[in-house]
């Protein structure tokens, strides 16, 4: 796969060369393959269907978007190295892909409970805390755009969820993310890092037994269908970063990029308006299908996860950086009080 990679970048250098250089160039658009692991009728697939739209427009048909959904070009474990080879310019990669990265803070977005709602999800992202954190992409060459929702995990298994003894010995699957290993194995499970396209397959033929996930991502990818319980927790917390090949997007011209960040911050407004309801239209539809049972847990039982999951924090500190986790808390406690 790193050859076909490799292979795809040549042309993609080449191709990008071709558009932004020349005689042909007034003629010529220059093209953005934007890919992405999800499906077109989730909060992110339509968010990149309006960023092409806006981009196209603004630019008056000078760029051209081409979007690739659900894995169609690259499946997650694969499209970072192909953004930082210039194959493909841009992705909206889950926070939890830069920990891998090198990029060991973006861990703090996986960790339990440390966002409780989305108003403070806000204060971070919009804020100097999100921005500085985006910058910290600059050094695997890459420009962080925008941060996107997906919304808040549940959990989902073939055995029902209540208590954090239910949790012993159940595979989960887990994307690539050492918070995420630290979390299952808290309570006692077996975390399985797979690639987001091959879950439904895996929980169907028993590879693993549940997954964490939001309601959109459960319901377009059928996994409700190959999972009799699902459990409302709202642990955690799924949100993409936009992010371009940093040396594609400094050598646009200014007016270009300029068009593209109105288009992007757009974008960016529409996806989050979106999340909310796409997450709740889909729990409707699982609720109506019959295929799973919903679980909702007690306020006791909700205390008994959160304090079964406080070791996490301690884990994560010495990665993250315990200032960062206090930087988060603090947004938290700011906007509950």
């Amino acid at each position: 796969m790193r050859k076909l990679i490799w292979a795809a970048a040549s042309v993609a250098v080449l191709t990008g060369a071709l558009a932004l250089t020349g005689p042909a160039s007034a003629q010529s658009p220059i093209i953005i393959k934007f890919s992405h692991v999800v499906a077109t009728d989730t909060p992110k697939g339509k968010a990149s269907e309006k960023f092409k739209e806006l981009a196209e427009k603004y630019t008056g048909g000078k760029v051209k978007i081409e979007v690739y959904p659900n894995s169609t070009l690259y499946k997650d474990k694969e499209e970072l190295e192909a953004l930082q080879l210039g194959s493909v310019q841009m992705l909206a990669p889950s926070n939890s892909k830069f920990g891998p990265l090198g990029i060991r803070e973006f861990e703090v977005f996986d960790l339990p409970y440390i966002l409780p709602d989305l108003k403070t999800l806000r204060k971070v992202t919009e804020g100097p805390l999100g921005l500085r954190l985006l910058k910290l992409l600059d050094s695997k060459g890459i420009t962080g755009l925008a941060y996107w929702d997906n919304g808040f995990k549940q959990m989902s298994a073939n055995k029902k969820l209540v208590t954090p003894a239910d949790y012993q010995g159940v595979k989960f699957r887990i994307q690539s993310s050492r918070v995420l290993q630290a979390q299952f194995k808290s309570l006692g499970s077996l975390p399985q890092v797979m690639a987001f396209s091959e879950v439904y397959q895996a929980l169907q033929t028993g590879v693993v037994d549940g997954q964490e996930n939001t309601w959109s991502n459960i319901y377009t990818q059928k996994m409700h269908e190959v999972q009799k319980y699902i459990t409302e927790t709202n642990h955690g917390y799924i949100g993409y970063v936009v992010i371009v090949n940093k040396k594609f997007w400094d050598d646009l011209p200014a007016d270009i990029r300029d068009q593209l960040s109105k288009a992007m911050k757009e974008a960016t407004d529409f996806n989050n308006a979106q999340s909310q309801k796409e997450n709740d239209d889909a729990l409707a539809e699982i609720k109506k299908s019959g295929k799973s049972e919903i679980i909702k847990l007690t306020p006791q039982q909700d205390e008994a996860m959160r304090k079964a999951m406080e070791p996490v924090y301690k884990d994560a500190a010495g990665r993250v950086g315990q200032p960062l986790i206090d930087e988060f808390l603090k947004e938290s406690k700011s906007t509950t009080n």
